[in-house]
């Protein structure tokens, strides 16, 4: 499992306490430590591909609580947090306003039933990690100032459930769940507190914050949040979509890790050594 990163600090200058220079100029300023990097990345869509499990899964709790089935196909969960899609299924359900109970209720037995139809997808060869986000994440994680974190709509259990097979969740020690919140901006705001903890307490600047997603809803959350944000066409929104939501940037997947360590600021030659 990928460690904290090192975060590198770079003092300019004389060492130990400033002198005049001669002609008494003022004593050279030392220049602040270089900032650190945060990418809060989706999964579904973004991450891998699990074929509809979480969508199997929350139609089987439904059914079980409910007595009503295949609720899912008529409701588009892309984007959104679990919270709001267990809430719109039960409601779909019953005709009714979801309780925090049955949302609850829902949850126990979604997290009960995701593994099971994870593996499902697996058997039948629908399970797969977007093309090129190992390579990137291996390359981001052995830089230094960076840290790599998840921010989903997924509940947290949930999100690692879905990513156990694809051996990517070790890359992300932190990040801003469903559980967080309802609404995805207070969940990437959530993530970014997670990883100022894991610093110490270290200022985190806005600018230097990286929201990775593959809908527009990404794209709206994280710019919500005051954060920059990355598109990439590894879901299943329409590309004139994710290119009409206005991202900082997009690209079609994670093929160029050269063209990502140019986004998020970090220069060839620091990233090759």
């Amino acid at each position: 499992m990928p460690g904290l990163p090192r975060i590198g600090v770079l003092v300019r200058g004389e060492s130990g306490r400033s002198r005049l220079q001669e002609g008494g100029a003022r004593p050279r300023r030392e220049r602040p430590p270089p900032s650190v990097k945060i990418l809060l990345f989706d999964v579904d869509g973004t991450l891998v591909r699990a074929g509809a499990a979480g969508a199997r899964a929350l139609d089987k709790a439904v059914e079980r609580r409910h007595g009503v089935p295949g609720v899912c196909a008529s409701l588009n969960f892309q984007g959104k947090t679990d919270l709001r899609n267990f809430a719109e299924a039960i409601s779909a359900a019953t005709g009714r306003r979801a309780t925090r109970a049955q949302v609850d209720a829902v949850h126990r037995d979604y997290l009960k039933e995701l593994p099971r139809q994870v593996a499902v997808s697996i058997r039948g060869k629908r399970y797969e990690l977007t093309r090129g986000i190992r390579s990137l994440l291996e390359r981001l994680a052995v830089e230094e100032g960076v840290l790599l974190g998840l921010g989903t709509g997924n509940m947290e259990r949930g999100a690692r459930i879905k990513l156990a097979p694809s051996g990517l969740s070790g890359f992300f020690r932190f990040g801003g769940y469903g559980s967080d919140s309802y609404h995805r901006p207070a969940l990437l705001r959530r993530g970014v507190a997670r990883a100022r903890k894991l610093l110490g307490g270290k200022r985190i600047l806005r600018r230097d914050v990286f929201v990775v997603g593959d809908t527009p809803l990404d794209v709206a959350a994280g710019r919500r949040a005051g954060y920059r944000t990355i598109a990439v066409g590894t879901g299943w929104s329409p590309w004139k979509d994710l290119i009409a939501s206005a991202p900082d940037f997009i690209a079609r997947d994670f093929r160029d890790p050269e063209k990502w360590l140019t986004w998020i600021g970090l220069s060839k030659k620091r990233s090759q050594r």
